[in-house]
């Protein structure tokens, strides 16, 4: 199934932000100089790419359809934990962006929280991930009806349509070439 690829292929991509997340975090831990700036465009392709237009997808199509065919056994157990996954990486990420600012504002002491933050996101994500591609998504394509499967392609591939019309995914893909670049 195309989507499913498509969530699989986004999860490479944001695997490669973990990999600078976990980079500059570690300088930050040798006490090298980090632009803190490059958080910002962090944290932006996080909220944007990793969780607008990707967590989007997976928990209003594919979650929900999901839930509505295969009933609250998926609901109440996979795919809760699922939700409070991408819930805790939201507040992670909330928690480093007032690190980050609180660091430029000159209180040194937080650089601590961008290391637990930023490192507590890509741990939490690195995990998620592996259990989404190899798991749930396995399920779903597996027990969800040949009309729930084209009723998932055919809402992602709008959603994939509409963003191609807002350049997001060249934007945030150039973003990230560009930090990866910086710090790898």
């Amino acid at each position: 199934m195309k989507s499913i690829e498509l969530l699989v292929n986004e999860h490479k991509n944001i695997k490669r932000m973990l990999a600078v997340v976990k980079e500059i975090s570690y300088r930050i831990y040798k006490h090298e100089a980090v632009a803190l700036d490059d958080f910002d465009l962090m944290i932006d392709f996080i909220r944007n790419y990793a969780d607008k237009h990707h967590h989007e997808k997976e928990e209003n199509i594919l979650f929900d359809e999901m839930g509505k065919e295969l009933g609250e056994a998926i609901v109440d157990g996979p795919l809760l934990a699922m939700f409070s996954e991408h819930d805790l990486g939201r507040m992670y990420i909330s928690n480093l962006e007032e690190a980050v600012n609180d660091v430029k504002d000159g209180e040194e002491r937080r650089k601590i929280d961008i290391i637990t933050n930023a490192r507590a996101y890509a741990d939490l994500l690195d995990r998620h991930i592996d259990k989404e591609d190899n798991t749930i998504y396995v399920f779903g394509e597996n027990k969800l009806s040949q009309e729930s499967l084209n009723f998932v392609e055919n809402e992602m591939m709008k959603v994939e349509s509409e963003a191609k019309i807002k350049n997001i995914q060249n934007k945030y893909l150039e973003l990230l070439e560009k930090l990866e670049e910086k710090y790898l």
